[in-house]
């Protein structure tokens, strides 16, 4: 009797999980803050850190020394 009665409560249980899922799938979503902002935010962040790239590379005037070849120019060598 007591493994006939635990497979009925797993059964109920089950049945009732699986009734709670079929609920919510068909409940209607409303839209949260990210549903109705998250890619326009995401747009602004890539639009404004791309303008400031292009400020810092073009506007800053900061020398851009990418490549050492032929800058670098050796000590000579002082004997005492």
């Amino acid at each position: 009797m007591f493994p006939l009665a635990r497979n009925a409560l797993r059964r109920l249980k089950i049945q009732s999980i699986q009734h709670m899922v079929a609920r919510h799938c068909h409940q209607k979503h409303s839209p949260d803050f990210h549903d109705k902002y998250g890619n326009a935010i995401l747009a602004s962040g890539v639009a404004f850190c791309f303008c400031s790239g292009i400020y810092l590379v073009t506007q800053t005037g900061i020398q851009w020394n990418l490549s050492p070849v032929g800058r670098v120019i050796p000590k000579e060598w002082r004997e005492k």
